[in-house]
């Protein structure tokens, strides 16, 4: 199901499958979000959890037992329950259930809140431990923006911007997209803008950490922009359709990474992973500036 919220400068529509934003819309009518096209990628927004990124095999051991999980994790292709909605806010909401248990056993509350603030999409996700466990979890966003955003302008056209010069750390992956754990300096020298070329993104996303945590992507032709804030995410990834012209660009603010290369993981020790008591909530927050 679609669900709508609004206000005096936006409206963003979310859909119940995956919790996935949908379109975030100026007054104007514009269509600031990708609308899914499978010849490039039919995805928009999907939301990583309880990981980030691929587990190598698909798999993963917790307390001795191996368990399967697709890329990205149990989130993006579930149901989620509508909590609350208000006309500017909605709260939509996954509960463990024995299907996820199947993938992913504890028991938790994962709510997703979205709400409208000016100009502005916020995107809360807080996670509740219901099991008598530790619970061990990553989140991550992923979403998709389109490029160009006016008509008259290219791809080549835009650029992202950090908020400040830096010397900016590139995760380093495999061909085939796991970490090899020798990551490079990808800025230097004070820089803080990357030109968009469809051919960077051939050998699939840049994912970067050491900046500031704030992106903006813009064209100096043109007047519309997206900034993504991400006070609480460690990553920041970019990325579209490899080796494709993609009309579009991923902004993915995560908190941990993919599986190294040739290593399946144990889930208590997993790199980066957050831990949480029984019992605790877990809240974090990223922001969608739509100009």
């Amino acid at each position: 199901m679609i669900y709508k919220i609004k206000n005096e400068y936006l409206s963003a529509e979310i859909n119940s499958k995956g919790a996935e934003i949908h379109s975030i819309k100026t007054n104007d009518g514009c269509e600031y979000m990708w609308q899914g096209d499978e010849k490039y990628w039919g995805g928009q927004a999907p939301i990583m959890f309880p990981i980030c990124g691929r587990l190598f095999g698909g798999k993963y051991t917790y307390l001795g037992k191996e368990y399967t999980m697709p890329s990205h994790g149990i989130a993006r292709g579930s149901e989620f329950a509508l909590k609350s909605q208000e006309d500017n806010t909605l709260t939509l909401s996954l509960v463990a259930n024995e299907e996820s248990k199947k993938q992913y056993p504890f028991d938790f509350i994962f709510d997703v809140s979205f709400s409208l603030v000016g100009s502005s999409l916020r995107i809360e996700h807080k996670v509740t431990n219901t099991d008598k466990k530790v619970l061990i979890f990553g989140i991550g966003g992923h979403p998709a923006f389109n490029v160009p955003l006016e008509k008259g302008l290219c791809f080549e056209d835009y650029k992202v911007e950090f908020g400040k010069k830096c010397d900016a750390f590139r995760v380093e992956f495999s061909p085939t997209c796991f970490l090899t754990e020798n990551d490079k300096l990808y800025t230097q020298g004070g820089t803080k803008t990357i030109n968009l070329r469809h051919d960077l993104f051939d050998d699939d996303a840049i994912f970067l950490y050491n900046i500031q945590k704030e992106i903006k992507l813009y064209s100096d032709k043109g007047e519309k922009s997206v900034t993504i804030k991400f006070d609480n995410m460690k990553y920041i990834g970019l990325w579209h359709a490899v080796k494709k012209d993609a009309p579009y660009l991923c902004i993915e603010p995560w908190t941990s990474q993919p599986s190294v290369d040739g290593i399946v993981d144990d889930l208590n020790t997993k790199k980066e992973m957050m831990h949480l008591d029984s019992g605790c909530t877990f809240k974090n927050r990223y922001e969608i500036v739509i100009k």
